[in-house]
């Protein structure tokens, strides 16, 4: 057990950024789940760039790695391509 008060603040802080982390990291793998999962390219275009926005602003955040992110899109972008 931690014996400073700062250290104890330490710990609840890294909780509470724990928490908020995966939230937003669970979030960003189901939007890119659900795009993955269409099939539709009309409805694959009009969601990109909510999620293209999404993974920037998770990687400026440092809850995902900035390469990461791009690898993400790109990869994305190729699926939405694909699409007939």
């Amino acid at each position: 057990m931690a014996n400073h008060k700062s250290s104890l603040k330490r710990i609840r802080q890294e909780e509470t950024r724990r928490l908020h982390n995966r939230y937003y990291g669970k979030t960003m793998r189901n939007a890119v789940r659900k795009l993955r999962a269409t099939t539709d390219k009309a409805e694959a275009v009009a969601m990109y760039p909510g999620i293209t926005k999404m993974l920037d602003k998770l990687a400026k955040t440092n809850v995902i790695h900035k390469n990461k992110a791009n690898n993400l899109k790109s990869k994305l972008a190729l699926y939405i391509n694909k699409l007939a």
